[in-house]
């Protein structure tokens, strides 16, 4: 397999150590609510070098981890996380004595851990950026959304994050990938770092042997969401990806090291 194309962001210490590597998907919730704290711990413990996580904007503006815009399926609570201000949304109930964390305590109770961060709401994008400026965090998190205008707010208030292709670009990049244009592929993920794509797109897989080579020689990683079964995860792995966004880092982190191992 031909060696990926050297990107502008290389540098960025997001990307270390080498691929491949384990994204912890809100966390390892095994016994821990899903994007608390204590799941990043569980995750951290695990092994885990990168966590994928999701903010949306509190009613005092604060940047707040949480997946969905609502309370109801975490808490049981009919109300927006934008309804709530920060200190509201701590004292909130989720289990095993966590409350909702915002994403600067995050950053802070976890200095050497990389994020991978989905902005989910417009009135994130300000929290986020204060908030990756005041703690100098810009190189060791990615910013990504399903929204490009949302992701290309925060990427222009943070020169050099890296950042993933969102929702618009996945169809032409996967059919790209897959039949080899190379070139037409440089092209739509300019300025893109890593693409992060569901297993199947449109009854289609995502990766395969020929569009992971064709990722890699347009000068970006493939990272492939959200994949649980270990066999899946061997074969994406054989397959040359360079991130696994799992439910089971603990699982995928016995995979590599069984690997690392039998070299």
């Amino acid at each position: 397999m031909r060696a990926r194309t050297p990107s502008p962001r290389d540098v960025s210490g997001y990307f270390t150590p080498a691929p491949p590597r384990v994204l912890a998907h809100r966390g390892l919730a095994l016994d821990a609510p899903e994007n608390t704290l204590l799941a990043f711990l569980h995750a951290v413990n695990a092994g885990a070098t990168h966590i994928e996580t999701d903010v949306h904007g509190s009613a005092d503006g604060v940047a707040m981890i949480s997946h969905d815009p609502d309370l109801r399926r975490v808490a049981g609570r009919d109300v927006r996380v934008a309804q709530l201000t920060a200190s509201e949304l701590r004292r909130v109930p989720l289990g095993e004595a966590q409350g909702f964390c915002s994403l600067a305590e995050a950053l802070d109770a976890f200095p050497e851990t990389r994020f991978n961060i989905d902005v989910k709401s417009a009135d994130a994008i300000p929290g986020t950026v204060q908030v990756i400026r005041d703690l100098r965090a810009t190189e060791r998190v990615l910013i990504g959304s399903f929204s490009t205008s949302r992701r290309r707010a925060v990427v222009r208030q943070l020169p050099g994050v890296a950042t993933s292709l969102s929702a618009s670009g996945v169809l032409p990049a996967v059919h790209a990938a897959r039949s080899g244009a190379v070139g037409a592929l440089t092209r739509m993920l300019r300025g893109i770092d890593a693409v992060q794509l569901p297993a199947v797109v449109v009854g289609v897989a995502s990766m395969t042997p020929r569009s992971v080579r064709s990722f890699h020689e347009a000068g970006v990683e493939a990272h492939v969401w959200t994949v649980n079964d270990p066999e899946m995860m061997v074969c994406l792995l054989d397959m040359g990806v360079d991130g696994i966004v799992t439910d089971r880092a603990d699982l995928a982190l016995a995979i590599l090291e069984e690997r690392r191992r039998a070299r």
